[in-house]
């Protein structure tokens, strides 16, 4: 694919004025949430799942949770569990711009490691992993346990900055996500793919049975 086709894949849609700035936000505190073709690709796959129960590790300042609430169903919560409270904080910011009612959203502060564990099993249509890069095999056990069958987990930055397909990049994050894109593959509970969209977002479904 070359620069100008993922670029315009990039753009295909665009963002609306409170998305912006709630990305404008996320700069502003050094936050980097989704990019637009992941955020596409989110809304797509929560609208797909005709998702209830979402949970999302890393706010994204909002970002990424506009994305998938607006492909939820209406009824819908969105969990949101991020270790920054300013994140929270400007997430709800964003949530209350964009009219979502309060009780169809749960900001949860905490390690995600410590509040996933807390969290139903089974009870989950999606869940969306944007946190920290050496923890994501770790979150990939934690939503096996979590989703209902026929649901889905995805991960951002599964290319992360082009560093995961180069095999002499071996710093912590990049082997760290390298592992996971190997978990999820040979997990035959699982139905992955890995899409080139944004930084990369591994998606997988998994199995009924």
């Amino acid at each position: 694919m070359t620069p100008e086709s993922w670029a315009y894949a990039e753009t295909y849609l665009d963002e609306d004025h409170i998305v912006g700035r709630a990305r404008q936000r996320a700069a502003e505190v050094g936050a980097v949430p989704v990019g637009p073709g992941a955020g596409a690709a989110l809304r797509v796959l929560a609208a797909a799942l005709d998702a209830r129960t979402v949970v999302e590790v890393g706010t994204g300042c909002g970002v990424s949770g506009l994305y998938l609430l607006s492909g939820m169903r209406t009824d819908g919560v969105l969990t949101s569990v991020d270790i920054e409270s300013e994140h929270q904080r400007l997430a709800r910011e964003a949530f209350t711009e964009a009219g979502v009612a309060a009780n169809r959203t749960r900001l949860i502060a905490g390690p995600a490691l410590e509040v996933l564990p807390r969290l139903t099993d089974g009870a989950y249509d999606l869940i969306f992993c944007d946190g920290d890069k050496t923890e994501y095999s770790d979150y990939l056990q934690q939503a096996l346990r979590l989703l209902r069958p026929g649901g889905a987990v995805a991960f951002d930055n599964a290319l992360w900055h082009d560093r995961v397909a180069d095999s002499a990049q071996r710093d912590p994050d990049t082997v760290a996500i390298r592992e996971l894109v190997r978990l999820v593959r040979e997990d035959d509970h699982l139905v992955p793919a890995l899409l080139p969209v944004g930084d990369g977002l591994l998606v997988a479904v998994k199995r009924a049975d």
